[in-house]
């Protein structure tokens, strides 16, 4: 009659102990995902990350990028552009692939199939052309937004030839792309992927150890507008996004930049 009541604590013990196995699998599940971006690989330049408001940054060999799940797309794209990597190199466009690395999981291809939107490039393809893991990597689904085709096709592919332009002068660039992600957006898809209304792009050049910035921020429609135009302090790019873009520099040097809208040290 004794043996009932010890057989039940004992099976009660091993419950408690699966429930808590599981339990601890399940929160270091979600530490990696949160710790994942403190690993960073060669090629990213970790001193010029901006700070991630998903607790989801992947780290590709040619970029970089913090994924919103909600959004279903990164809220930022970050990558060096050097000299070196500019390429005239015409690459075979490959077929566009789901982001495994991206452990809420990344949203489908699919999503943009008679959306009459393009999937626009956040880290461009032009950009990593210099060998074909590079170019390929960029087809990949997290580094896609919706798009409309006259606005990729228009006065946001003159703002990507331009930061090439300026990558070849500068010899190397630091480059931070994304759409400004908000609530009650339109989306598009099964997966509601979110169509950004603005989209952003900031730059950074070390030349010589003196560092200067450039923010961009454009309306989600084709404009023939000069690009100086939509010139913004980078400032005005945190409190709207959320994001620290460069967390890392120090206060004063990031403070004084951040604030200012001069283009005047850079070839428009």
């Amino acid at each position: 009659m004794k043996r009932k009541p010890i057989f039940t604590i004992t099976a009660t013990i091993i419950v408690i102990a699966i429930y808590s196995y599981d339990f601890f699998i399940e929160q270091k599940s979600k530490e990696e995902v949160i710790t994942e971006g403190k690993i960073v690989k060669e090629n990213t330049n970790e001193y010029y990350l901006p700070s991630s408001t998903t607790n989801q940054i992947i780290h590709h060999q040619n970029y970089s990028l913090s994924y919103s799940e909600p959004h279903e797309q990164a809220e930022w794209v970050a990558y060096e552009l050097k000299s070196a990597h500019l390429s005239s190199t015409n690459r075979k466009r490959p077929y566009f692939e789901i982001d495994d690395t991206v452990k809420t999981g990344a949203a489908h291809w699919r999503n943009y199939k008679k959306s009459s939107y393009d999937k626009g490039h956040l880290c461009p393809a032009g950009d990593r052309r210099f060998t074909k893991a590079a170019h390929d990597e960029t087809f990949l689904t997290s580094n896609i937004s919706p798009q409309e085709h006259q606005f990729n096709a228009g006065v946001w592919n003159r703002l990507e030839q331009k930061v090439r332009y300026w990558a070849k002068k500068n010899d190397g660039i630091f480059v931070v792309t994304g759409g400004v992600l908000k609530d009650n957006l339109k989306t598009i898809g099964d997966e509601n992927v979110s169509v950004p209304n603005q989209f952003y792009k900031v730059i950074l050049d070390n030349t010589n150890g003196k560092i200067k910035m450039l923010a961009f921020l454009m309306d989600h429609e084709n404009s023939s507008l000069p690009l100086y135009k939509f010139v913004v302090p980078v400032d005005s790019l945190e409190t709207l996004t959320g994001i620290d873009f460069f967390p890392e520099l120090d206060d004063d040097i990031e403070n004084k930049l951040e604030a200012s809208a001069s283009y005047k040290s850079w070839s428009f």
